[in-house]
């Protein structure tokens, strides 16, 4: 095969594998904490790899000369890379993951925070309510970022259960609340409270997905087994589409990657017992 007049031939499947071999290095290095420098509030490693996700996916949906089919199976690629592992999914060095999880506690203190001012939204008479559901809120982040924060200066395995069980506290109390909120009768109000406790519940989760990625089999069977309050039970009251913009925003990738991903988390954690 002459791979000269291959790419001739076939320019847009051609362009597909190079875009997809470039994303799929980008996450391997990415994985192993290689940056190749900043790119504005990202990485330069993030940043080829979404752009490259991004071009596939103008690819995909090309109907001008493509050959019948093609434009279906490079949707399909598309949806494979979609569905990567985030990189709080991946097996990352017990470093990397004290680094990400130290990375997402500035976003976990302001979503709280954000959680403490919405009690003066709510109407005065479902306020009771809401306050009572994310009572503990604050203890429990403050507790939850100094640990990381702990675990990151010694990655050792005695901190490393402080954190397992303390994402866990804080997951179920999130968990808790969600089912509070739902008791809210002013719809207004319960928009508001839901919407709090979604930034917390989706930050919340991706610690949840580090601790895990770094623990033994035991240990998640052990975090699952103290999850009373399950995923399932109150993802009703999620919106995935925030989620995936919070993911998205915060790993600087698109969106629709970010979406994917999330889904895979959740029937993963399901798979998991959480």
């Amino acid at each position: 095969m002459n791979p000269i007049s291959n790419i001739w031939n076939h320019p847009q499947t051609s362009a597909a594998g190079v875009l997809i071999a470039v994303v799929t290095v980008a996450g391997v290095l990415s994985q192993q904490g290689v940056t190749l420098g900043t790119a504005g509030t990202s990485t330069v490693v993030t940043l080829v790899g979404a752009l490259a996700t991004a071009l596939l996916g103008l690819l995909a949906r090309d109907p001008g000369t493509s050959a019948p089919g093609s434009t279906a199976k490079l949707g399909v690629w598309l949806l494979i890379l979609m569905l990567l592992p985030l990189p709080f999914q991946c097996g990352c060095s017990s470093t990397t993951v004290a680094q990400d999880l130290v990375n997402w506690t500035p976003a976990l203190e302001s979503a709280v925070a954000t959680v403490d001012s919405t009690g003066a939204l709510v109407d005065p008479a479902d306020a009771p309510i809401f306050t009572a559901a994310t009572l503990g809120f604050d203890a429990a982040s403050n507790l939850l970022v100094a640990q990381a924060k702990a675990y990151l200066a010694n990655p050792s395995a005695s901190m490393l259960a402080q954190l397992q069980t303390q994402v866990v506290v804080l997951q179920q109390q999130v968990n808790t609340a969600l089912l509070q909120t739902a008791k809210i009768v002013d719809p207004a109000s319960m928009n508001h409270a839901l919407a709090a406790l979604q930034a917390v519940g989706t930050i919340v989760s991706a610690m949840l997905l580090l601790v895990q990625s770094v623990s033994t089999k035991a240990a998640v069977a052990r975090m699952a087994a103290e999850s009373s309050v399950k995923m399932a039970t109150v993802r009703q009251y999620m919106d995935e589409n925030k989620a995936a913009n919070l993911i998205a925003s915060h790993y600087g990738e698109p969106v629709e990657r970010a979406w994917g991903q999330v889904g895979q988390s959740e029937r993963d954690e399901d798979r998991e017992g959480f």
